[in-house]
């Protein structure tokens, strides 16, 4: 059963629940919707009907002993539209399971697809929508619901075509400049020797309503070759943003910048243009020989240039995030308003497409920029995997708005010195194993700790392959597993870090009291010996010139205690925390953000952390820190004890690429 849930736990997203009912044999919870429509509205997930989740993370089987009732009455309500919308099971999903001598039931809820999209209660989508964060169930607010309706009504969302927005509307240098590359590349076509009017016509750039007769740009048009602010009339939300920023960190300080500024049209192709350019320039790849011919145009060049459309021609211009292009000395960040339309594995291998700009996506193609429908992103993880660099990392942010983000370092996967270790210490067997242990071994030999999510991060294959592998390499000795949900692991005889190592006092098996002296006996206090309170530290351990708390077994200080600091970087501290300090309630975002600039320095402790932050250290955790470990955003001092009361955090900056 261990094994089982394991295996269960890592791969999907689960919820456990009791289904005890009134009569203690069995009944369906009426939270059981509330998960239906918020695995069905995310990434799905499995409900687990007879067993409870223990506070450690593990399982624990209770039963269901009227399942034929169960079943009558979970499929009952899922065909009845005033309580659930769209039934997306059929029996194939529920299965029961026996643990020993009970019997549970397995309901495996999968993700709706685009146009079955919400999923919702009580016959109505408006407070009746659900989404899956940070395992829980919340509502999702009108706002989002309705993105979501016109998500699932419009196949394409830049099609539709504007009412009394024509020529003047456009700036008319992007529009040639766009002709002569088209006659560049097609110098016989026919759409050279049309009028501006017709070939934005036959380009998807302008239409006609045959039913109703009107006429004018279409949306697509009018993002392409608009001007700012005649494209902010309809997108009001409309921001292009690229930032070249100078250090491999995740702070928002610029060198170099393209904004709609009023010095240039704003559109996307001018945006397109411009940005490239500033891509690739000092790009140290090495050119390609073919037919003895240099090839300017390496796989590098490629996976950007895909990146860099990819993300224009999938964004939701009505959203409220930007279009931010990141780049930095070890990467580069593409971030785009609105969620993926398809599953992340299905976009990593090509195997479907769903665009949601398709006339946007045409008119680039048309000038041979874009690749054919579906095979975007394999081009940008063949281009990066060329280079034997770490493996693009697409992911999706739902706070504070939808957005999908990609980003591609530059960085070497693994140091060849690494995996040399690794052979040394484990012999032939190390390299007897597949490339994903052999990687799983290498994240924990660097970072001194592997998760399944961090492995998904660097490797291909399924999720449930993923972790197999990882119980595969424990079973075989490699690695030691910690914790519940979530399991993090340790090479095999690592010298882990533990709190206790950093904060328990020395223990001599004696005290004052055993030895009848006490500091008025003895007539000794601080002052008398010249002590202060910051001169006592655990055992060794020491406080910087700050007053932080050091140890050569961590990598960075951690703050524990706001008293042991100096004045003035206390001080410091309070000013950065101002804004929580005096108010209660803040957007998920700011606090983020304060927490991040907090802890980008050192490790702090929760107590510390909620101390200085004036929140109470539980509700803290669960809201705002365990989230941010999972999103990458945080890292732990102690990660094979997430939990621990004396857990301290840092921001991370590897993964905090274009959050600003």
């Amino acid at each position: 059963m261990a094994g089982d849930f394991a295996l269960l736990r890592e791969s999907v997203d689960i919820e456990c629940k009791l289904a005890i009912g009134q009569d203690g044999k069995g009944g369906l919870p009426k939270s059981l919707w509330e998960t239906y429509s918020a695995f069905a509205n995310t990434d799905g997930g499995i409900i687990i009907l007879g067993a409870k989740e223990l506070k450690n993370g593990t399982f624990e089987a209770r039963g269901i002993e009227n399942l034929v009732q169960i079943k009558a009455d979970l499929f009952n309500t899922l065909n009845n539209p005033a309580k659930i919308n769209k039934n997306l099971l059929t029996d194939q999903f529920v299965r029961e399971w026996q643990v020993d001598d009970k019997t549970l039931l397995l309901i495996a809820v999968p993700r709706a697809a685009r146009k079955q999209q919400p999923i919702y209660l009580n016959n109505n989508p408006l407070n009746n929508t659900y989404i899956r964060q940070n395992e829980g169930d919340y509502k999702l607010d009108d706002e989002h619901v309705k993105r979501m309706l016109a998500e699932q009504a419009h196949d394409g969302r830049d099609d539709e075509i504007l009412a009394n927005f024509g020529l003047d509307d456009l700036a008319i240098e992007s529009l040639r400049s766009y002709r002569q590359r088209y006659s560049n590349l097609n110098p016989n076509a026919e759409l050279n020797d049309l009028v501006d009017i017709e070939f934005l016509r036959r380009i998807g750039a302008y239409g006609i309503n045959r039913e109703t007769g009107v006429r004018g740009l279409t949306k697509a048009g009018l993002l392409m070759f608009g001007m700012q602010h005649t494209i902010s009339e309809v997108f009001p939300n409309y921001m292009v943003d690229y930032q070249e920023r100078p250090h491999a960190q995740t702070e928002a300080r610029w060198i170099d910048r393209v904004v709609p500024d009023g010095s240039w049209s704003g559109n996307l192709y001018d945006f397109y243009r411009k940005v490239y350019n500033k891509l690739i320039q000092d790009l140290k790849i090495p050119f390609e020989l073919k037919d003895g011919v240099r090839q300017e145009d390496t796989p590098v060049h490629i996976a950007l240039r895909e990146a860099l459309v990819n993300c224009i021609v999938h964004a939701d211009y009505t959203d409220r995030a930007s279009v931010l292009i990141v780049k930095r000395p070890d990467m580069f960040g593409f971030r785009n308003p609105g969620l993926m339309r398809i599953p992340l594995e299905h976009a990593l291998k090509g195997s479907e497409s769903d665009c949601r700009n398709r006339k946007l996506h045409q008119m680039f193609r048309l000038i041979n920029v874009g690749e054919q429908a579906g095979s975007g992103i394999p081009k940008i993880l063949s281009g990066w995997q060329s280079q034997h660099w770490i493996p693009p990392y697409l992911h999706e942010k739902r706070q504070p708005n939808n957005q999908t983000l990609l980003e591609l370092t530059m960085v070497d996967l693994f140091p060849s010195d690494t995996m040399q270790q690794l052979t040394q210490q484990f012999g032939s067997s190390f390299t007897e194993l597949t490339q994903n242990e052999r990687a799983a071994l290498a994240i924990a030999k660097l970072e001194g700790t592997v998760t399944h999510a961090r492995l998904q991060t660097v490797v291909t294959g399924h999720s449930v392959d993923i972790t197999r592998d990882l119980q595969h390499l424990v079973k075989l000795g490699f690695l030691n597993s910690s914790g519940g949900r979530g399991s993090v692991y340790t090479l095999a005889g690592a010298d882990i870090v533990q709190p206790d190592d950093i904060f328990n006092e020395p223990n001599t098996g004696m005290s004052d009291s055993s030895l009848g002296l006490n500091e008025a006996s003895l007539g000794l206090n601080e002052a008398s010996l010249g002590l202060s309170e910051s001169s006592s530290v655990p055992n060794g351990s020491y406080r910087d010139e700050v007053g932080r708390l050091c140890s050569d077994r961590l990598p960075f200080p951690i703050i524990d205690n706001l008293m042991e600091l100096s004045e003035a970087f206390r001080e410091s501290l309070y000013v950065l925390a101002h804004e929580a300090r005096t108010k209660q309630r803040l957007s998920l975002e700011i606090m983020e953000q304060i927490i991040l600039r907090l802890c980008s320095e050192h490790f702090f402790t929760i107590s510390a952390l909620g101390e200085l932050l004036n929140r109470k250290a539980e509700p803290l955790r669960k809201r705002y820190l365990s989230p941010m470990v999972k999103a990458n955003k945080l890292c732990l001092a102690f990660p094979t004890t997430p939990t621990h009361e004396k857990q301290a955090y840092r921001t991370n900056t590897e993964f905090n690429h274009t959050e600003n």
